[in-house]
């Protein structure tokens, strides 16, 4: 541990800039007008240093965090001045996936910039072909939406509108876009705020320390970590279910290397970029293999940058996880990330095999409807199976991997939307069958009463989440519309009336079904959870 703190102080300097960042997190959900945010919560916040490494985040998106520090370094690079902040969503440039918009602003309370307030906002639409900016059948990057490299949103403390109208002028539903931005803005400028009470009570320079101590800290409870793990070489393989363009499997493949106290992957021998949406950058690849790592160590470590540093991750130029632009990578940030999660959980289970789940769903279940005037956007990430772990069962109808959102209350989906939702339940015999049984899937079905688009970006229609040690796997998904199965990843003009129906995949079970407790399988009848003796 650092010597710049004793133990005491430092704990309390970790719990202040940790507390300040979830602040953040509550400014901006209370402060957005899109359910999305401000019901599903899809969004991130962060604090960084002033050399741009994270030194606390607020618990919520893991595909954002993770992607966030390449934000802050392209915004670094354009010489930021206090009052300043950048906008950014382009993921050759800092970004993930063009919907997620991330502002970053310095933090100079007394005139010195210190640190980096960071947040980002998946916003329901940002332009491109479809509404929602989710199309399933995009084969570049300019069809996704309006592309924003780093840019001064705000210079030196003046908000640019003529930038803001520009913005607005290329984006559905232009007022609640501007809300959530400005509550985005908001989020940083208490960031600040709390950086100044931290200043009075510590001073800068002692602010300073505590920032590289804290993260000196989490670095060597990481390394002890993972110097715990036996020694190796592990890989495995999974595939994504087409691109969106084409059915045709896509390879993911995973080399992890344990050594001492640092983990390497390397994702050589994954497939090639695809002409559809599912290529993702770095980032995201990065903040997969991050997530990974924190469930397999002690997730009660502190998150930020000292969790990351001994970790490693490559991939080869060209590749699906390291794109060359104009690609297509809206679906790279939501599924593959997914299965990258999937892939590097497989090849470390062969140095914790006790710590690794049987898998989830897989899938974020991207479901997006809106209006091509604008009128409405609608975007939600249905939950479904966790898999089963060596001391439970697998979680009914949740997120998994690398999204950590809330649903869409229907009561707040029918009041903001012409929509009404028929069904929403979970799917009984969706779990795996195993001494511990994978979490059940859900079905949710929504009926739309205007014309609008319909795209979906699903996996695991055709290959189930696997099950372990004996474990059966979890039950596929299924997209309908009025009844009729669809691919897993489309886009399609709806009437009013028309009802879209997605079924989510279950987890996979883990260990022999036979040596189910008795108890536990009575009680699986009773709760309706199957229906038949599996």
């Amino acid at each position: 541990m650092s010597d710049a703190l004793d133990p005491v102080t430092l704990e309390v300097f970790r719990n202040q800039l940790e507390s300040a960042a979830e602040e953040m997190g509550q400014v901006l959900i209370r402060g957005a007008y899109s359910p999305n945010v401000k019901e599903r919560r899809d969004c991130s916040t962060a604090l960084f240093g002033r050399e741009g490494r994270m030194v606390a985040q607020a618990e919520h998106i893991p595909v954002h965090l993770g992607a966030m520090p390449e934000a802050v370094d392209a915004v670094v690079e354009r010489d930021p001045r206090p009052g300043d902040a950048f906008a950014l969503n382009d993921p050759f440039a800092g970004g993930t996936h063009l919907p997620d918009v991330t502002i970053v602003s310095p933090l100079a309370p007394r005139g010195e910039i210190l640190g980096y307030a960071v947040s980002r906002a998946h916003h329901a639409d940002v332009g491109g072909s479809t509404p929602g900016s989710m199309p399933a059948g995009a084969r570049e990057i300019h069809q996704e939406g309006l592309r924003i490299p780093p840019i001064r949103l705000v210079r030196e403390g003046e908000r640019d509108e003529d930038l803001f109208s520009l913005l607005l002028a290329n984006v559905r539903g232009p007022e609640e876009r501007r809300a959530d931005l400005r509550a985005q803005l908001a989020a940083n400028e208490r960031a600040e705020r709390r950086l100044d009470e931290l200043l009075d009570e510590h001073g800068a320079s002692r602010v300073r320390e505590g920032f590289d101590a804290v993260i000196d800290y989490s670095r060597e409870r990481i390394e002890g970590e993972i110097d715990a793990l036996p020694d190796g070489v592990y890989e495995a393989t999974d595939v994504l279910e087409g691109d969106g363009v084409t059915d045709e499997d896509v390879e993911v493949h995973a080399t992890a290397t344990v050594d001492g106290s640092e983990i390497e992957v390397d994702f050589a021998g994954t497939a090639a970029q695809v002409d559809g949406n599912l290529n993702a950058p770095p980032s995201v690849a990065r903040s997969a293999v991050y997530f990974v790592v924190r469930c397999l160590t002690d997730p009660e470590i502190p998150p930020n940058a000292g969790c990351y540093e001994p970790v490693t991750v490559s991939a080869p130029e060209g590749c699906l996880l390291n794109p060359r632009p104009p690609a297509a990578v809206v679906g790279g940030n939501v599924e593959t990330s997914q299965r990258v999660t999937d892939v590097v959980f497989l090849a470390l289970a062969g140095a914790a095999p006790e710590r690794v789940p049987a898998q989830g769903q897989g899938t974020m279940n991207n479901l997006t409807i809106g209006a091509r005037d604008g009128s409405f956007t609608y975007y939600e990430t249905v939950g479904g199976g966790a898999g089963g772990r060596a001391g439970g069962d697998g979680a009914d109808g949740v997120q998994v991997g690398m999204t950590n959102t809330l649903n869409t209350p229907v009561e707040a989906l029918e009041s903001a939307y012409p929509l009404c939702v028929e069904r929403y339940a979970l799917r009984p015999d969706s779990g795996g069958a195993g001494a511990h049984r994978g979490g059940l899937g859900l079905e949710r079905r929504v009926r739309v009463e205007a014309e609008a688009t319909v795209s979906l970006l699903t996996e695991r229609r055709r290959h189930p989440p696997r099950g372990v040690d004996g474990g059966e796997p979890g039950a596929r998904g299924e997209n309908l519309i009025d009844g009729e199965v669809v691919a897993p990843k489309t886009t399609v003009d709806v009437a009013p009336g028309t009802v879209v129906a997605v079924r989510t995949p279950g987890g996979g079970g883990h260990g022999d079904p036979d040596a189910r407790d008795p108890d536990l399988r009575e009680r699986d009848r009773r709760d309706g959870k199957v229906t038949d003796d599996r």
